[in-house]
């Protein structure tokens, strides 16, 4: 037999092999395609379902604040005690996440919109009513007066930190507007009209909670401190039983020490 002769290979036209590779590259990018989605829907679902948890836990944390905030304030008017009136310094130092829409209404008209601010409040029973509520997320100290002396009083916040205070982080409202407080012809503009004409008469209003304590802590914005390096655990108990919040009595001085 002889040898078969080979006839010659079909002819493809070039725009047909195109067209083939073409459709194959298509379908290796459509499978990548393909796997990238279903990797992308269960990663999405998992997503899913930690947000829901998220969300959960963050509505159950908002409720279960209310309802000791409610708590707290019914163990208040239950045995209010006798008041004077006397100095506050509060600061907010809790209540980022997991806060009640009440709760968070209360510290903002204290003028405690954000975390590590200060605000002088004059120690009347509203103000403790709404400290009382409030109390995870504050911390403060207030003048008290001594058992052994009857005239003297302990101040917390001392002469020397309220001072130190308005000299270095005093900051003024004035027509919605920021101010520092670096010239007293701003002040005696401002307050003028109450025989307040520098900022030593600020400081005396302060911390004598002086007849015109309302206009002047108006007047001034509430203190930016700065984040304690120590000094705060992140607790929310009492400081008298081991955490950050409530009255600190005279360590109140040396927490503004650190933040101011």
């Amino acid at each position: 037999m002889g040898d078969e002769v080979q006839g010659p290979l079909p002819y493809i036209q070039e725009t047909i092999l195109k067209k083939r590779k073409s459709s194959e590259e298509w379908a290796i990018r459509r499978r990548q395609q393909l796997e990238e989605r279903k990797w992308k829907i269960k990663a999405n679902k998992q997503l899913t379902f930690k947000r829901a948890e998220q969300y959960i836990k963050e509505f159950r944390g908002k409720e279960l604040d209310l309802a000791r905030m409610k708590y707290r304030a019914r163990k208040f008017s239950a045995a209010p005690g006798k008041l004077k009136s006397q100095l506050l310094f509060v600061i907010r130092i809790q209540g980022k996440f997991e806060v009640h829409s009440v709760t968070k209404k209360i510290l903002y008209s204290l003028g405690l919109g954000k975390l590590f601010t200060g605000v002088f409040l004059e120690a009347n029973e509203g103000n403790l009513a709404k400290l009382q509520r409030v109390e995870p997320y504050v911390t403060y100290g207030s003048s008290i007066r001594s058992l052994i002396f009857a005239s003297y009083f302990i101040r917390y916040p001392n002469f020397k930190n309220v001072r130190d205070l308005i000299f270095k982080k005093g900051i003024a409202r004035i027509n919605q507007e920021k101010v520092p407080l670096t010239n007293n012809l701003i002040i005696e503009q401002e307050l003028g009209k109450y025989d307040i004409i520098s900022i030593e008469d600020i400081v005396h209003q302060i911390a004598t909670v002086g007849p015109h304590f309302k206009e002047v802590t108006k007047f001034l914005c509430p203190f930016n401190l700065s984040k304690p390096t120590s000094g705060l655990r992140g607790i929310k108990n009492r400081f008298k039983d081991g955490g950050d919040s409530g009255n600190r009595e005279e360590k109140l001085n040396e927490l503004i020490d650190k933040m101011n």
